[in-house]
């Protein structure tokens, strides 16, 4: 992932009537604009407006409310009544659909018969990172996607809802729910205190193994605090989950610590086991003339943003192009609306029914005004002195179905679309050279290649997990893997006991 951006920017309010004012005609509203480089990035300049203090506080005030939460929390009557609704199958396929196997029925049969915090402790025993999967989960493709109510009724039960319910209870009542086991005179290293990461090391320390977690950038959590869109959840509160996985005591969490390929050998030979949590580097390249202009942004430093400064001082264009189909695309252009943008548009080269993006997604974008291009592959980024001012597209169409179809080019079709900041959400590349430096270890078209059953690599006593192995899956898939890997390092340790 690319580096945080950082400046000065302030921009006039924008209410979200306004916000969205272009479904309806766009009113005279004058934006303020931006001069100062972000590090390694220039920032186009647009009309600067002074504020008051006054109309500053006010526009951060909006601000606030335009990233305010999408589906408010579940009050105690509501989710009583939300409980009740629950079948309570057999073989339930909520259970089966989720990937760290949380037992569904049980924490909303506890949430019925008063009981919150017992389901959070069933909730957090499957999941630690329990609190963000229910608030940014993909439930509607996962467990409430399964729930046998969503056939017979065509309305599941709201999972996620309940599961917030009873993980927000915990919080409040402050519950440590888990305890280190005895010392096992183990000690692990684990590279990445992101989801996966830490659900590694939360499982290990149950089992008594002592763990160091190293982690390059300044703030622990990895995606789940720097790349979940801030209308899901804030900085804030993916810090605390952090917080009740350290809370198990006796990890050492060494933050703004990096380790290179080469030293993860010297690391196999300190510490008994590794585990290599590291994610995905920066946005994949288009490959096109201009991608380098000022303008040009990353989908991930966009949303990173939004989650390590003030959001009156995110920088946003008026006119914003994401090129992108998937969940990732979506959440820029959401974080865009919600920043001021006055138009959106999001271009892939695909149809609709080749997009990744979720259907719930993909709906969100329609109701925040957000157009879409699709078939549309892009040529190269369009200059005006040195600055992005928009993308020239050339309309495609499929030789076949499906994202691996070829694509064929309309000759004749060209046309441009105008913008003044032109946002990548292709998908990040692998940490290549990371990976290669490592002797031994097996990659497979950029992922490391693991035992599915208990992440365990072509390198001894070397692990691995998230988006290292996946190339970008849910932050639940990371938790799981996270702790599959957890089980295999500890079955290791324990033979070598015997």
């Amino acid at each position: 992932m690319g580096n945080r951006r950082r400046s000065d920017v302030r921009q006039t309010a924008c209410d979200p009537a306004t916000r969205l004012g272009f479904i309806f005609g766009w009113s005279d509203t004058v934006k303020a604009g931006c001069t100062p480089s972000l590090a390694g990035h220039a920032v186009p300049s647009y009309n600067r407006v002074r504020m008051s203090k006054s109309q500053a506080k006010d526009r951060a005030a909006r601000l606030a409310e335009n990233f305010a939460e999408l589906t408010p929390p579940l009050t105690k009557d509501e989710a009583l009544v939300e409980a009740a609704r629950c079948l309570f199958c057999f073989d339930a396929p909520c259970m089966r659909a989720c990937p760290t196997r949380i037992d569904v029925p049980k924490f909303i049969r506890q949430i019925m018969h008063a009981d919150p915090l017992g389901a959070a402790e069933t909730i957090l025993e499957s999941n630690i990172f329990g609190g963000s999967c229910a608030r940014a989960c993909p439930t509607e493709v996962l467990c409430e996607g399964a729930c046998v109510d969503n056939t017979l009724l065509r309305a599941p039960v709201q999972i996620g809802r309940l599961q917030r319910y009873a993980t927000d209870a915990a919080d409040a009542a402050g519950v440590p729910f888990f305890e280190a086991g005895p010392d096992s005179g183990r000690r692990v290293a684990i590279l990445g205190a992101g989801p996966a990461g830490l659900t590694c090391a939360h499982e290990l320390r149950k089992n008594g193994h002592a763990v160091t977690v190293f982690e390059a950038r300044e703030m622990p959590g990895g995606i789940n605090t720097y790349g979940i869109a801030a209308y899901k959840y804030d900085t804030q509160f993916a810090l605390s989950e952090v917080e009740r996985v350290k809370a198990i005591g006796g990890i050492d969490l060494r933050l703004n610590t990096r380790v290179e390929g080469a030293a993860i050998s010297k690391l196999l030979d300190d510490y008994d086991a590794v585990f290599l949590g590291i994610g995905l580097g920066k946005t994949m390249a288009l490959g096109i003339e201009g991608e380098d202009l000022t303008g040009v942004w990353e989908a991930l430093d966009f949303i990173f943003q939004t989650h390590t400064m003030p959001l009156d001082q995110c920088v946003c264009g008026e006119r914003v192009v994401v090129i992108g189909g998937g969940n990732t695309a979506v959440d820029v252009a959401t974080a865009a609306v919600r920043l001021g943008a006055r138009e959106v548009t999001i271009a892939y080269r695909r149809t609709a029914a080749e997009m990744p993006a979720f259907e719930y997604e993909y709906q969100l974008t329609k109701q925040d005004g957000i157009h879409w291009v699709f078939s549309a592959a892009p040529l190269r980024i369009v200059s005006e002195n040195g600055v992005a001012s928009g993308v020239e597209f050339v309309r495609t169409r499929q030789a076949g179905q499906g994202r691996k179809a070829k694509l064929q080019t309309v000759a004749g079709s060209n046309h441009v679309l105008s913008a003044d900041m032109v946002i990548k959400a292709l998908g990040q590349e692998p940490l290549l050279g990371l990976l290669k430096a490592i002797p031994g270890l097996k990659v497979e078209r950029g992922l490391v290649v693991v035992d599915r059953t208990d992440g365990k690599t072509s390198v001894p006593k070397l692990f691995a997990g998230g988006d290292c192995i996946s190339k970008g899956a849910e932050v639940v898939d990371a938790v799981q893997e996270g702790k599959l890997a957890a089980a295999g390092i500890h079955a290791m340790l324990s033979s070598k006991s015997d």
